[in-house]
């Protein structure tokens, strides 16, 4: 069938057909020309009756595949249709049962072949799995999460940490059969807060640092910053039991309160504002009861806010002298709460109330309308279904915390966490997905030896979490991308499923190493992939728009050349089957 050779025109080499019959069963197989110890690898493109047409796709050297020529073979050179054990250097080790190979599907090409990943090169590097809706792409996923588990008879992978932020709670049923598996556990978590059969996702309020919740309180100016960080110094303040505590309370209320009284507005606005502010924030020893002594007499603050019949507040100066006797507390010296130290969403907005009075919102109008959008979303949040997320009574420090979620009641270890975000929003699940994601990022980068602990971040639809939003501007980084380009040397993997790669994040998706590319049509989504690795042409392009349901083109530093895999059912699938018109529209 392979003559000799008719003509090199770069890296395509036209050979003789010899049998002068088009056979296109060797259409995309692979071909070898021999050269002494050298190896060149091509794939047949085109089939005439008078020649072959071949792409060069790369040499085998000492028993290893490298992509890319380096000098095509001379024109006496024959070609010969690739063996066996050449085969495996191309796609993949047929041995999947293997301590370090990961089963991927069946080979398309080669009948009876299976194509495998090297399981390090994949899961230690990110990676992304495209195509558009049903195309396979849930099933592929949950396929090669049970691959993981299922055919490793070396060695079970029981140190695995993976989590999978399932956005319509598709998985649950895909990996009820993995906990068959002796040492493999699942645990699912759920944001139906009813639920019986998953436990229901919770985050501890004092978690929540300056970022946690700039992102909760979907901030859009950085200098709001501040105020959120000037409301965590005052919860621990004014929710603190410690002695010394309450001195810096009365500092605190008495600048506000000095404020106030130089604000230069009328004495009956100073009167009913110091009031008020009075009546919800005191101490024993501040309050509108505390007695002003002077010769002669004794006065309550609340007396001493008498108004003339001038319209004037005579005994002022009383109040201001009174109030200068607590304003002597350097607050850089408080202490710094540990992360066990405990409050609630109510005793963070208390303390967002006073930092809005201390930052001048009484005094400015300007401030105020752009402080106030924060203590009015927390207090949405308080007063809706989300609160019920942060509902945390026990102390428990995130080091406890993270290392539970990967546990069971009984301390045994959970090798794979489901997280089920059908029942909220794609805001708030966008908000909890990057605020357990930097969790995990700060947990994983304080370890010691680095990468003792590695984490896998599977985001379903990430398209919708991941993408290029305001999180740069406001806090000045955004925690996907610093995870994608920081995250491996700590072991914090992620891991993109999205049918959008075009809406994707570029700096996150330039990161990942791996791609299994189901059918995609979308132009600007297949530049994407395009542009994503110097390995894919436009012969692969044009493949990705032709695969079938449950096909994929998969490429990466996993695997030695793009090939075409056709991925199992999983078993047990997961709940993403398209609706059935035929038994929904029409009675039995």
């Amino acid at each position: 069938m392979f003559g000799k050779i008719l003509n090199i025109d770069e890296n395509t080499i036209f050979v003789e057909n010899t049998s002068k019959q088009i056979e296109t069963n060797i259409l995309n197989m692979h071909v070898v020309f021999a050269e002494g110890n050298r190896k060149i690898i091509g794939e047949v493109v085109k089939v005439t009756e008078e020649r072959i047409e071949i792409l060069l796709l790369g040499e085998i050297r000492d028993n290893y595949f490298q992509g890319g020529i380096l000098k095509v073979p001379g024109m006496n050179t024959s070609c010969r249709l690739i063996y066996k054990s050449e085969l495996e250097m191309l796609i993949g080790s047929q041995n999947f049962a293997a301590k370090n190979t990961l089963l991927l599907g069946n080979s398309v090409n080669y009948e009876g072949y299976k194509t495998t990943m090297n399981m390090n090169e994949f899961f230690s590097h990110h990676f992304a799995i495209l195509g558009n809706t049903g195309t396979g792409k849930s099933c592929g996923v949950a396929r090669i999460l049970q691959n993981v588990f299922y055919y490793n008879n070396e060695a079970l992978p029981t140190n695995a940490h993976i989590i999978l932020f399932d956005v319509y709670g598709e998985y649950h049923q895909a990996f009820s059969k993995l906990q068959e598996i002796p040492g493999i556990r699942v645990k699912n978590y759920t944001t139906e807060v009813k639920s019986q059969s998953a436990e229901v996702i919770s985050i501890p309020p004092y978690f929540l640092d300056v970022d946690d919740l700039a992102i909760l309180l979907d901030v859009q100016d950085s200098t709001l910053l501040s105020v959120i960080e000037k409301s965590l110094e005052y919860v621990y303040i004014f929710k603190s039991t410690d002695p010394k505590s309450e001195e810096y309370k009365n500092d605190i209320i008495a600048k506000c309160l000095l404020d106030i009284l130089s604000s230069g507005k009328t004495s009956t606005q100073i009167r009913d504002q110091i009031i008020s502010l009075l009546m919800k924030y005191n101490t024993p020893t501040l309050n509108l009861d505390s007695e002003i002594v002077q010769p002669g007499y004794t006065r309550t603050i609340r007396q001493c806010l008498n108004i003339d019949n001038q319209g004037k507040i005579n005994a002022i100066q009383f109040v201001v002298d009174f109030l200068s006797n607590f304003t002597k507390v350097d607050l850089d010296y408080t202490q710094t709460p540990g992360d066990t130290f405990i409050y609630t969403l109510e005793d963070l907005y208390y303390a967002l109330e006073f930092a809005l009075l201390s930052e001048g919102t009484f005094n400015s109008q300007s401030i105020y309308d752009k402080a106030n959008g924060l203590k009015i979303r927390l207090h949405a949040i308080i007063n809706s279904d989300m609160k019920k997320y942060f509902e945390v009574t026990n102390p428990i420090s995130k080091k406890e915390y993270i290392q539970r979620m990967f546990q069971t009641p009984l301390r045994e270890p959970v090798q794979l966490v489901n997280m089920n975000f059908n029942f909220i929003d794609e805001r708030f699940a966008k908000v909890l997905t990057k605020i357990f994601s930097k969790m995990f990022f700060e947990y994983a980068t304080n370890l010691e030896p680095r990468g003792s602990y590695p984490i896998h971040i599977i985001l379903e639809e990430a398209h919708r979490y991941v993408n290029n939003d305001t999180d740069t501007k406001v806090i000045g980084y955004n925690i996907f991308d610093r995870i994608t380009k920081e995250g491996r040397k700590y072991g914090v993997i992620m891991g993109f499923i999205t049918q959008r790669p075009s809406e994707l994040s570029s700096t996150a998706l330039s990161q990942c190493s791996n791609f299994i590319v189901f059918r995609l049509f979308h132009p600007e989504d297949l530049k994407i992939v395009s542009a994503i690795s110097a390995n894919i042409t436009t012969r692969d392009l044009e493949k990705i728009k032709l695969l079938r349901p449950g096909m994929a083109l998969a490429f990466g530093t996993s695997f030695p050349l793009p090939i075409i895999s056709k991925l199992d059912l999983p078993n047990p699938t997961p709940n993403s089957e398209n609706v059935n018109i035929e038994n929904t529209w029409y009675p039995n």
